[in-house]
């Protein structure tokens, strides 16, 4: 069975240029074209779609899910493969995170600071803080 780009499309909820980007960026790749031009792609390409679309989710940029399709595609690869991926990208994600949460600790002290609002800029706490960083 051949799919447009439309049809795959309306059964992933993926729009047609977030498919096209994903075709120029190597993700995915239509298996014949149709007489009047039209790309077709096989049944396994909204596979493929849906396995990009979950991936994102879990934080996982285009390069890093290039990765893990070639790992799948990989005769080579196991499992520990990908838990080695998963497990790169979770300390990514934590350490992320913790910088986030310093950042916010940082603003949370530079509003308490800021305890009269009608300060001109040049009496300004906060912007004071920050220019002496």
């Amino acid at each position: 069975m051949t799919l447009t780009i439309g049809k795959i499309a309306g059964l992933t909820k993926v729009t047609r240029d977030t498919l096209r980007y994903y075709e120029r960026e190597g993700l995915i790749r239509p298996s014949a074209k149709s007489n009047a031009g039209y790309r077709l792609y096989g049944r396994d390409a909204v596979r493929r779609v849906r396995f990009i679309e979950e991936a994102q989710h879990c934080g996982f940029t285009l390069t890093e899910i290039r990765q893990l399709l070639a790992l799948r595609a990989s005769d080579a690869a196991c499992c520990c493969d990908v838990r080695r991926v998963a497990v790169e990208k979770k300390l990514e994600l934590e350490a992320k995170i913790k910088a986030m949460s310093n950042m916010s600790k940082a603003l949370d002290h530079l509003i308490v600071a800021c305890t009269n609002e009608k300060h001109s800029l040049d009496d300004c706490p906060i912007l004071a803080a920050l220019e002496k960083h």
